[in-house]
């Protein structure tokens, strides 16, 4: 499967985005799926995740009741939806798909990969 993201910008502290990864070649509905971002000079780390099924979704607690995972597999498609954004959300953002239905926050689970979109926050 390839993976398309697509969705960063430049916006305030406190606005909202909507990043989407749309996959071609497979259908998603195959796949765990997740969202992670690096931040100049940090390690890639895992904000969001879904199960191939969609009933279980996992936030890290920097994002937890601010970003929402979903799919939408009839589109092909997930997205992230991030709400109240902070200057520390300011990350390159890639989409990952796995070939398992849980998911994990080890990027080496992780089967392939979205080439990014970066999203930057100013205070």
């Amino acid at each position: 499967v390839q993976l398309q993201a697509s969705g960063g910008g430049l916006v305030q502290a406190g606005d909202s985005l909507r990043l989407s990864c749309v996959a071609s070649r497979r259908t998603i509905s195959e796949y765990a799926l997740a969202w992670f971002r690096q931040a100049p000079g940090k390690e890639r780390e895992s904000i969001a995740r879904i199960t191939r099924g969609g009933g279980i979704t996992v936030y890290a607690d920097s994002v937890k009741g601010r970003f929402t995972i979903s799919r939408d597999n009839a589109k092909n498609t997930v997205y992230l939806q991030m709400n109240s954004l902070k200057p520390e959300d300011t990350a390159v953002y890639y989409c990952a798909a796995a070939r398992t239905i849980l998911t994990a926050p080890n990027p080496n689970r992780y089967d392939y990969w979205g080439q990014g979109t970066q999203v930057t926050v100013s205070s």
